[in-house]
């Protein structure tokens, strides 16, 4: 072997993979399954980069492997903040290169599209949801008009596009007529659930909870009514457009000052994960107000089983699927207030003890099998087809 000197070579640096760039909507602080993905790819040999939004609330930024940015501005909701955040995209995504343009939902796709055309490159389409079949979107016809416009001329472009579930992916594939992967959104595994918690289903102790934005079509309502005939309390983590009128509606149910209902804010990913562990019952609740609902596979969902908590859940196809094959929920045809009350007492201590150690035992077995690490190769294989591609 040759001994150190001058006319030795440095030891070569493996070589550096394809630059990707996300773009989401987001408050990266929050955004688990962005995490996630970022995470895989970059430990895959990617470089990956993820744009999100701040919002006034928004904390500092974890640190993650891959490079984060959040663009900022003036608008937060409606069409001022859809204007102003793709300008602003725009004119960062100009000043960045890349080797292939991820677009996360469609309301970061026509900038991502765009500078993927400039570059020559690859536009991805990463659909969380069936945007134009959202609460927010399906009651104002010009605007689903417009948003289904720009779907038809993004979609069919993308080289490749994936969604969180079969169904949405069915859906997209009739609509346009091109293949759609499915990468669902599973939870890493946490670390074991404490002896306490784990104890919690059936048991002396926990808490109804409810993860999640608190947005319209959440079935938060009807929730917040059937409170008063629970033998329990309700959490609720996150914020969102309704936040006001959730806790006037609460207030005025007398929840608040009972102590029966506690609104928590935003709370971090890895304070979520604890939270989680010490409930009781897992909720979710959507309302069938469009398709994007109505197929969706949230994940709570997968975070709740990975807790090993029993969860209420919509009987949506998708979780429906999904527990005839596990049972790890008992599921609710409507969201009547008395009919939400009965399922929840059934899990709550004092209640069905039996049932509720029945479904925690089926979390902790269905969670190797609805694991991110599963979910996690579809990913990384998905790219790497992307870069063996023809003219790639």
């Amino acid at each position: 072997m040759m001994p150190p000197g001058k006319n030795q070579l440095p030891p070569r640096r493996p070589p550096a993979g394809p630059r990707l760039l996300f773009a989401a909507t987001t408050d990266l602080v929050h955004d688990q399954r962005m995490q996630r993905i970022c995470g895989s790819l970059q430990a895959a040999g990617y470089q990956v980069e993820l744009v999100g939004w701040a919002r006034p609330a928004s904390g500092a930024l974890p640190a993650q492997s891959y490079r984060q940015h959040r663009l900022r501005g003036w608008f937060q909701t409606g069409k001022l903040f859809y204007l102003e955040y793709n300008l602003r995209l725009l004119l960062h995504l100009l000043r960045r290169r890349a080797d292939a343009w991820c677009a996360v939902d469609l309301d970061t796709a026509l900038p991502m599209w765009l500078r993927a055309r400039l570059g020559g490159q690859p536009l991805v389409y990463d659909a969380h949801e069936l945007f134009t079949e959202t609460p927010e979107v399906v009651g104002r016809p010009a605007v689903q008009r417009t948003w289904r416009w720009v779907e038809g001329f993004v979609v069919p472009r993308a080289r490749l596009a994936y969604t969180v579930g079969p169904a949405l992916a069915r859906v997209f594939e009739a609509r346009h007529g091109r293949p759609f992967a499915v990468v669902r959104n599973a939870s890493r595994p946490g670390p074991p659930v404490a002896a306490a918690a784990a104890a919690a289903p059936g048991g002396g102790g926990g808490y109804v909870l409810y993860q999640g934005v608190l947005n319209v079509g959440r079935g938060l309502e009807a929730l917040l009514d059937a409170m008063p005939q629970v033998c329990g309390r309700l959490v609720l983590c996150g914020e969102g457009d309704c936040s006001a009128a959730l806790r006037a509606r609460a207030a005025g149910l007398g929840l608040l000052a009972s102590g029966q209902v506690e609104f928590r804010g935003y709370v971090r990913p890895d304070a979520l994960r604890a939270v989680t562990a010490q409930a009781a019952v897992g909720v979710m609740l959507l309302e069938n107000r469009g398709l994007s609902y109505y197929y969706s596979l949230a994940n709570k969902f997968f975070d709740y089983v990975h807790a090993g908590i029993p969860q209420v859940l919509i009987d949506f196809p998708e979780y429906r699927a999904l527990n005839d094959t596990y049972d790890v929920a008992d599921l609710v045809a409507d969201l009547d207030p008395g009919a939400l009350a009965a399922a929840l007492n059934r899990l709550l201590p004092g209640g069905d003890a039996a049932r509720a150690q029945q479904l925690a035992a089926n979390c902790r077995r269905a969670a190797p099998h609805l694991s991110w690490e599963r979910e996690e190769k579809v990913l990384v294989g998905l790219y790497a087809g992307l870069f063996r591609a023809p003219g790639m």
